[in-house]
């Protein structure tokens, strides 16, 4: 009897069925890939903190680290930072020491399922580039959240600077890091010491925008308050 191939595809909660060797756009939803990124953790969990890193605050955070580095970044441009990581919905974040130990070219087939996720929203199968480059360069500063503690701080604030950053978050015991940095430098930049997920968030995402309410004209009352205007005067008249 012939051996069956071995099962490569995954059930999605939206009920898909994705086949991890040969992905088809039409499997692909992002209800899957949001709710999948919430819950895995960069790094394996090693960060600080009451609540894991997800990888979709991540992306979240690359994308905007993105905007700040290239502020005329198109929609779809902006919308390929987002997904950047998009395939860790289905094999998870893992790190490159496993990578490197996986038999097989695992860089290959993250590009093939990230490109069956750029088909089903209307994007390049591949990255441009340019682009690819942009997104490193974002998630560089990625790299020091919560990470405690990290070590190259001086290179790191360099490249930065050199590249146009103007904040940096770093983790808190990594502040005496910065006596090596040069002054001028220092005091070009804005330094943000996170000791949790929120510091990190807080610190690199926009605070929402207040709705702005309409004021309600309330005729009733408006009648009620120029009828006791109208008893005050008579009132007084009488007198």
């Amino acid at each position: 009897m012939a051996k069956q191939p071995s099962r490569a595809w995954q059930r999605m909660l939206s009920g898909r069925r994705l086949d991890l060797l040969d992905p088809s756009p039409l499997d692909v939803e992002i209800e899957d890939i949001a709710h999948g990124l919430a819950r895995v953790a960069r790094w394996n969990g090693q960060t600080k903190g009451e609540h894991a890193f997800s990888v979709a605050q991540h992306c979240v955070l690359v994308e905007r680290l993105a905007v700040e580095l290239n502020p005329r970044l198109a929609r779809e441009a902006r919308l390929m930072a987002l997904l950047h990581d998009a395939p860790e919905y289905v094999v998870g974040d893992l790190i490159s020491p496993f990578k490197t130990a996986v038999g097989i070219d695992y860089k290959d087939f993250e590009l093939t399922l990230l490109a069956a996720i750029h088909l089903r929203f209307g994007l390049p199968a591949r990255t441009p580039a340019s682009l690819s480059a942009l997104f490193k360069k974002a998630d560089r500063p990625g790299y020091t959240q919560l990470r405690v503690p990290i070590g190259g701080v001086k290179e790191k604030v360099l490249a930065a600077h050199r590249n146009g950053l103007k904040t940096i978050v770093l983790p808190k015991r990594n502040k005496v890091d910065l006596d090596d940095v040069p002054e001028e430098i220092k005091n070009s930049m804005q330094f943000i010491y996170a000791e949790t997920v929120d510091d990190v968030l807080e610190a690199a995402l926009e605070p929402a925008k207040p709705e702005n309410k309409k004021k309600t004209i309330d005729h009733k009352q408006i009648k009620l308050l120029k009828k006791s205007k109208a008893n005050d005067k008579n009132h007084g008249s009488r007198r």
